[in-house]
């Protein structure tokens, strides 16, 4: 083969790896495991998470699509033994779409940097960057999230 021979084929390869690195970064964080939100399916107008998930102290981000819409939030067990649910987003900083990171026991709006205890999230903590509550119901096994109360934060995507 000659040289010009060669280097096409090394720009072919190139060119492949390239395309390959690119569908793995657009698809990949829709892969289960490999992006922040796992995708949740209502059924029978909710949305249940195994309370055995959810229980080790970390946040788990969740995402349920409704009419087109993202409807994203997380749920986390506080060192108070109780879990805590928002929507991941800011009642102010929503607008830039960052949400939020854990750090040990705060969770930190991505946008601000303002911090917050896991174990003050909730109804009586609303406005400033805190996470936007959301109503769950907690049972023995399950988390449960209605849809209407979703589809309530929806102005926050």
């Amino acid at each position: 083969m000659n040289k010009a021979g060669k280097n096409g084929v090394k720009y072919g390869v190139l060119v492949g790896l390239s395309l390959l690195v690119a569908v793995s970064v657009a698809f990949g964080f829709n892969i289960p495991g490999f992006g922040k939100f796992e995708k949740l399916k209502p059924v029978n107008g909710a949305v249940t998470v195994p309370i055995a998930k959810v229980s080790d102290g970390k946040a788990h981000y969740y995402r349920v699509t409704d009419g087109g819409k993202d409807l994203n939030f997380f749920i986390v067990k506080g060192s108070d033994g109780a879990i805590h649910a928002a929507f991941d987003a800011c009642d102010v900083c929503f607008r830039e779409k960052k949400g939020y990171v854990q750090q040990g026991d705060q969770m930190v709006c991505t946008n601000c940097n303002q911090k917050f205890a896991i174990t003050r999230i909730g109804a009586a903590s609303g406005g400033g960057c805190n996470p936007s509550h959301l109503q769950a119901k907690v049972d023995a096994s399950t988390v449960r999230v209605n849809l209407a109360d979703l589809k309530a934060g929806a102005r926050f995507f």
